[in-house]
């Protein structure tokens, strides 16, 4: 289940970033009026600047309900915990009961009587 909302994450980012590049910016219209610009296009001259931005705001809520998505599903994944602490209790060495951690073993002998 993370690994396909993680997709739909990866997907909905890259629409994002394609559909923010392929549209005009708001100083683009001045250029467009003197015929550089291609303002008879399939839209129209307003239409797709519509469509595009209409589609950017799908993909921005989708990018961010998967964002909140994957916190969510990180937070509460089995085994979780700290890092710090996990990795902490691997480096320690077992040491007998009793034994303060800076004895060796051959400390923690029974002293004859």
């Amino acid at each position: 289940m993370e690994k396909l909302v993680l997709v739909i994450h990866v997907l909905a980012a890259l629409g994002v970033i394609v559909l923010v590049l392929l549209q005009h910016g708001k100083g683009a219209d001045m250029g467009a009026s003197f015929g550089s610009g291609t303002s008879g296009s399939l839209f129209g001259v307003s239409g797709s600047a519509n469509l595009m931005s209409r589609a950017t705001a799908i993909f921005v809520m989708i990018f961010f309900a998967t964002s909140l998505t994957l916190a969510y599903m990180a937070s509460h994944k089995e085994g979780g915990g700290s890092v710090v602490k996990a990795n902490a209790a691997k480096a320690l060495p077992a040491s007998p009961v009793g034994a303060s951690p800076n004895t060796t073993s051959a400390d923690t002998k029974a002293i004859p009587k």
